[in-house]
């Protein structure tokens, strides 16, 4: 089989698209990747092609082996759906997950996302916290939970309560909450490091004043797992942007009522009182 027609080839470039079309990915902001299953590498093994083994920057043994789809480096979300061949590329890991090389796509050149390490760290968390069910992680500069990170604490609970009152399926689509990292150089080891702590206990990590960072079992349930957090924080902006104070809310004991009818266990931290 030809890699473009692999359904999780295609799946990966419609939410790229969707992406871009929700506003989430100027120029070369965001970036996506996939841990492709054994089956799905083999039913496209004829057409890779590797190159020379590369760096990773950090050291992920437990991916030792594994195969990946990511997007580019430079590359243009926009892109992705109208040269796909230039736009992502499929790399390998070898058996230590201290370096990886290209076997398709970036057919003019190129490397994979600079955000590479902050994908493999994660998805190594994922991999273990989830018995190997979580396969994609997923980046994007979402415009209003940017802005609600110049305004709101960067703190764990203030974020989580603030977006779970915006909308009644929140505690239900995120129940763990949402973890936040203060700023920090993007691209590099140590945000790398803080996302991945953040990622054994959370599905979402806001890296303020950037964007945001989601892992999920596929692409429907991490796309509408974003989609989810960033339209809460839309409504928040909204609603401070009228009154900074609400004249009514979801009350504590309203989550917990939501928690038994709905079957998740909400964590009492961020069912403080307010003052």
């Amino acid at each position: 089989m030809k890699v473009l027609e692999a359904a999780f080839v295609k799946g990966f470039i419609r939410m790229a698209t969707d992406g871009w079309e929700q506003g989430w990915h100027e120029r070369n902001g965001g970036n996506l990747s996939y841990r492709i299953k054994a089956e799905e590498i083999g039913s496209v093994q004829e057409e890779l092609s590797c190159k020379e083994w590369q760096p990773i920057g950090t050291t992920v043994p437990d991916l030792a082996g594994e195969y990946f789809l990511v997007t580019g480096s430079g590359k243009y979300m926009r892109n992705v759906e109208i040269k796909p061949e230039d736009s992502i590329c499929i790399v390998e890991l070898d058996d230590k997950g201290e370096r990886y090389r290209t076997c398709w796509g970036l057919v003019n050149g190129g490397r994979p996302t600079s955000e590479l390490p902050s994908h493999l760290m994660n998805h190594e968390v994922k991999k273990k916290v989830t018995n190997g069910r979580y396969r994609v992680i997923y980046h994007a500069h979402t415009t209003n939970t940017i802005a609600l990170t110049f305004v709101l604490p960067l703190e764990d609970e203030a974020f989580t309560r603030e977006l779970w009152e915006m909308a009644t399926e929140c505690p239900v689509v995120f129940p763990d909450g949402i973890g936040i990292v203060p700023w920090m150089v993007p691209g590099g080891r140590d945000i790398a490091v803080a996302t991945s702590e953040l990622m054994k206990k959370y599905d979402v990590a806001i890296w303020a004043h950037h964007g945001m960072f989601c892992a999920g079992e596929d692409f429907d349930m991490t796309f509408g797992l974003m989609h989810t957090v960033e339209k809460s924080a839309e409504i928040l902006v909204k609603v401070l942007s009228m009154t900074p104070n609400k004249r009514q809310t979801i009350q504590p004991d309203d989550f917990r009522n939501l928690a038994v009818d709905f079957k998740v266990t909400l964590p009492e931290r961020f069912l403080y009182e307010k003052h």
